[in-house]
C-alpha cells in the first residue's frame, strides 16, 4: 500500500470514530433497513449478543468488528438520515406484522447478557410493576414481555381551578405501624434463577395468549382466518422467542457459521446429503392383505419435534477428524459411517429403510443411538465403523429453555382446550426446525447441521418407543415418520395415554391404517 492510501485509510477511520453514532441510534439505523441483529453479527464478523451490547451502550464497538460496524452505521445512515419524522410511526405496510411480537425498548442488560434489576416501578408499556430497567432507566418487563394492566386505580381529584375553593380536610392521624416481622432470609442464588425462570416462562405464555386474542379479534371471530394468520407470523415469533432464550444463556452461537460442503445441499433439486434414519418399517410377519383378526392400534406420539429439541446441537465451527479422533461425548456434528447389517427382522433398522448399503453420512443424534443398541446394555447389533467426522463442542441444553417454553404454552392450551393457540405453538416449532437450515422462509439462521440432528433425534425417540413397546410384550407392526407407532396387544400397559409430552395417543384421520384395524399373519 503506497504512502497516500495508508494516510487515507488512518483519516477514513479517524471520520467514522469521530462520527459514530449513540447507542439508540445505531439500533434506529439497523431497524430502518430492516436487518436483524443477526444479520448484523454476520456481516462484521461478531456474536449477536455484542450488537446487541452496543446498541444498548453496555459495550464500544472494538476492533476487528468495529472498522466494518462503523462502515455500516455510515451507510444506513446516508440512506436513513435522523430527522424529527424519525420518532413518527412507519406507514403501514399491506401486510403489517402485529405489534406484540415487534421490536420493543430495550430491556438493560449487563455485558454478558443478564437482564439488570432496579428499584421496581411501574412499566413503561403495561403498567405492571416490574424491577427490570429498559436502557434510559424507566421500568420495563424484560424482552417486552408485558402483562396485561390490572384494574385502573382510582384518579386523584384535579387541583382546585380557583384559590377560593374550600381547603382540603385535614388528614386523620396515620394510626400507629405495627411491629415488623422478622425479615425472611433472602433467598440463595438458584433459588432465585428458578423464580426468575417461572416469571419469563409466565410472561411468555401470557404473551403468546395475548397475540392468539389479537389475531382471533382481529379476523372477526373467524377461526380458520385467526388460525391462517398465526400460522403466517410463526417464524418470526418463535425466533423472537428464541433470541430471549438466550438472552441469559452462557453460550453463545453463530447463526451462519462457515459449513463444510456435506452440509450443503449439490442444487434445490438434489436432496440432502446427510441420512436422517427416517424409518418406513413394516413387521414383515403381518399383513393387511392376509385375513385375520389381530388388533392392531396406530398410535400417535404427542409433540415429537418439541421433544426432539432436547438434543446434542455443535456450537462451535466444526472441525474436520479422522476415524473416531471427532467422536466424544460432548462433542456433536455429522458423520461418514458405515452400520453393521441389522438381524432383528421384528424391530425396525434403527438406521432407517435404506435402498443401498455402504458408508453414509449421519447426524449425531443417529450415532449416538447406534452406539447404545451396540453397547453391553442392548447387545443388538455391532459398532458402526467410523471414517470421518465434522463436529464441535456441544450441549444437549442450548433449546431447552425454549422447548419448555413452548410445551408449558402447549400444555395450558390443552388444559383449556383452546385449539388455536395449540395449533400456533404447534406451527411455531415445527418452523423453527423446518426453516433453520437453507430456507428463504427464515433469514435470522442458516444452520442445516442443527436442523439435520433435531429431525435425527425425533426418529432416535421414536425407535426407543418401538423397542420400548417390544421389552412390554407388543408386537410393533409398523414404525413411520416421526410420530407413529401401529402395536399389537394392550399398549395402555406399556405407555401413559393422553395428550402430554410424554404420553400416547390413538391416532385419527383419513385412512385404513388410522386408529384400530385387523391384520392377517404371514405365512413362514
Amino acid at each position: 500500500m503506497s504512502q497516500e492510501n495508508s494516510v487515507e485509510a488512518l483519516l477514513e477511520e479517524a471520520r467514522l470514530n469521530a462520527s459514530i453514532p449513540p447507542p439508540s441510534e445505531r439500533q434506529r439505523l439497523r431497524e430502518a433497513a430492516n436487518l436483524s441483529r443477526a444479520q448484523v453479527a454476520a456481516a462484521v464478523g461478531v456474536g449477536r449478543t455484542t450488537v446487541a451490547n452496543w446498541e444498548t451502550g453496555h459495550s464500544d464497538p472494538t476492533p476487528p468488528g468495529r472498522l466494518p460496524y462503523l462502515k455500516l452505521l455510515k451507510g444506513l445512515a446516508e440512506i436513513y438520515p435522523a430527522t424529527s419524522a424519525s420518532a413518527a410511526a412507519p406507514e403501514p405496510t399491506a401486510d403489517p406484522v402485529p405489534p406484540a411480537f415487534a421490536a420493543a425498548p430495550e430491556t438493560l442488560r449487563s455485558p454478558d447478557g443478564r437482564a439488570i434489576e432496579g428499584d421496581p416501578g411501574p412499566c413503561i408499556r403495561c403498567g405492571v410493576e416490574t424491577a427490570y430497567q429498559s436502557t434510559d432507566g424507566r421500568p420495563l418487563h424484560s424482552g417486552g414481555l408485558c402483562q396485561p394492566a390490572g384494574p385502573a386505580a382510582p384518579q386523584t381529584a384535579p387541583a382546585a381551578a380557583h384559590s377560593s375553593a374550600a381547603p382540603a380536610p385535614a388528614a386523620a392521624p396515620a394510626a400507629p405501624a405495627p411491629a415488623s416481622p422478622t425479615p425472611a432470609p433472602l433467598p440463595t442464588r438458584p433459588e432465585r434463577r428458578a423464580r426468575s425462570a417461572a416469571r419469563a416462562q409466565a410472561d411468555t405464555t401470557l404473551l403468546i395468549s395475548r397475540v392468539v386474542q389479537e389475531e382471533a379479534e382481529r379476523a372477526g371471530g373467524d377461526e380458520d382466518a385467526a388460525l391462517k394468520a398465526l400460522i403466517k407470523r410463526a417464524i418470526p415469533d418463535v425466533m423472537h422467542l428464541f433470541n430471549e432464550t438466550r438472552a441469559t444463556a452462557r453460550y453463545d452461537y453463530t447463526a451462519y457459521p462457515a459449513l463444510p460442503d456435506i452440509l450443503k445441499k449439490p442444487s434445490k433439486k438434489d436432496p440432502d446429503q446427510i441420512w436422517e434414519a427416517r424409518p418406513k418399517f413394516h413387521h414383515p410377519g403381518y399383513s393387511l392383505r392376509a385375513p385375520g383378526d389381530i388388533k392392531v392400534t396406530a398410535l400417535d406420539v404427542n409433540a415429537a419435534y418439541l421433544s426432539a429439541l432436547k438434543c446434542w446441537l455443535p456450537i462451535g465451527k466444526l472441525e474436520h477428524s479422522t476415524g473416531t479422533d471427532g467422536v466424544e461425548p460432548k462433542r456433536s456434528g455429522v458423520h461418514l459411517i458405515t452400520p453393521a447389517p441389522w438381524e432383528h427382522p421384528h424391530l425396525p433398522d434403527p438406521i432407517g429403510d435404506r435402498d443401498e448399503p455402504g458408508a453414509l453420512w449421519v447426524t449425531n443424534s443417529t450415532l449416538r443411538l447406534l452406539q447404545r443398541l451396540a453397547g453391553p446394555k442392548h447387545g443388538l447389533t455391532d459398532a458402526p465403523v467410523i471414517h470421518e467426522s465434522w463436529t464441535s463442542g456441544a450441549t444437549e441444553n442450548f433449546l431447552d429453555a425454549l422447548r419448555k417454553l413452548l410445551s408449558a404454552a402447549r400444555d395450558e392450551a390443552i388444559e383449556s382446550q383452546d385449539t388455536l393457540t395449540l395449533e400456533y405453538v404447534k406451527a411455531m416449532y415445527s418452523k423453527f426446525i423446518s426453516t433453520m437450515g437453507e430456507s428463504i422462509h427464515n433469514r435470522e439462521m442458516v444452520r442445516p447441521d442443527w436442523m439435520h440432528i433435531i429431525h435425527s433425534q425425533a426418529y432416535a425417540n421414536l425407535w426407543g418407543k418401538a423397542y420400548k413397546a417390544h421389552q412390554g410384550g407388543l408386537d410393533v407392526v409398523a414404525m413411520m415418520g416421526t410420530d407413529e407407532l401401529h402395536v399389537t396387544g394392550d399398549w395402555r400397559h406399556v405407555f401413559p395415554e393422553g395428550r402430554g409430552v410424554s404420553q400416547m395417543k390413538i391416532k385419527h384421520g383419513d385412512g385404513k391404517a388410522s386408529g384400530e384395524y385387523t391384520v392377517g399373519t404371514v405365512a413362514r
